[in-house]
């Protein structure tokens, strides 16, 4: 499957393209760090529709305070730009991604993007998953590691690597699909896709959420596609997964195949994705 170049990946959109309402949706535990970095480079985007909304669980470094700052900051008269969604407690990354998305769509996005606090993501690839999905349709696009031109950070011990790509790997044999980083928690989605999938019925409260939702998405009809990024390890801070997440990461999978047989689907597959640039499966249908 094709790519798209850097050529065109560097084009910037249409005015009116630059211009649709979307809302990056960064869920954020203890990145007091981290999340001025990020906004400064997200507002820095040619994207005049572009918007931040920071979900923070009752962060004790303060984070919940340093979004706040960032919203004064960035905010103008008649154009938010940057929105702060405080929860009382943490309840897992697939809980406060599927408040902030809610709310995002609430107010208004057209696309909402999914994005780590850490830096691991580039915001400079959002312009250039919008524009694949204005121009092609697509509601789901893939930040993916994992499609030619898709690399990952040298920071990274083989081991990592290795583990990283046996999850999607396995998720993907179990499901059916054949998304290539169905793990990946840098998406952009359309809302019509969001509405479809129900997120607050979605069962996944850690990692797995990523792939229950873009199986959600496939077993909906939508399309996916994914487009080639550069992860970068974080540097600061530390991460969220622990042993808890691992297991329902595990299992999750086999819950949703599970559920699928039962509910007389084809065998639970999903069908699969393509690459930006490239022909659409012919499972996809729109």
């Amino acid at each position: 499957m094709s790519t798209l170049s850097s050529t065109t990946a560097a084009t910037p959109l249409p005015a009116e393209w630059a211009a649709t309402v979307t809302t990056v949706v960064m869920p954020t535990y203890n990145e007091a760090a981290n999340l001025p970095t990020m906004a400064e480079a997200l507002m820095a985007l040619p994207l005049d529709g572009l918007r931040l909304l920071v979900v923070d669980d009752n962060s004790p470094d303060g984070t919940g305070d340093v979004a706040e700052q960032l919203a004064e900051k960035y905010n103008e008269p008649g154009r938010p730009r940057v929105g702060v969604l405080h929860r009382t407690a943490k309840e897992g990354l697939g809980r406060a991604y599927a408040a902030g998305m809610e709310r995002a769509v609430a107010e208004g996005a057209a696309y909402v993007v999914q994005m780590d606090a850490d830096g691991s993501h580039p915001a400079e690839k959002i312009a250039e998953m919008l524009g694949v999905a204005l121009a092609t349709g697509a509601e789901v696009v893939v930040g993916s590691r994992y499609v030619p031109g898709g690399t990952l950070s040298d920071a990274w011990k083989a081991h990592r690597k290795l583990l990283s790509r046996w999850a999607n790997a396995y998720a993907s044999s179990i499901l059916g699909t054949r998304v290539r980083d169905i793990t990946s928690g840098f998406n952009l989605w359309s809302a019509q896709a969001l509405h479809a999938i129900d997120l607050a019925s979605v069962d996944s409260a850690g990692y797995s959420f990523q792939v229950e939702t873009k199986y959600r998405a496939l077993k909906a009809g939508f399309t996916v596609m994914e487009v080639p990024i550069h992860f970068e390890d974080r540097t600061v801070g530390e991460s969220k997964m622990n042993l808890a997440v691992q297991l329902e990461s595990v299992a999750m999978p086999w819950r949703l195949r599970s559920k699928a047989l039962r509910g007389g689907g084809r065998g639970g597959s999903a069908g699969g994705s393509c690459s930006a640039g490239g022909a659409r499966s012919a499972e996809h249908r729109r």
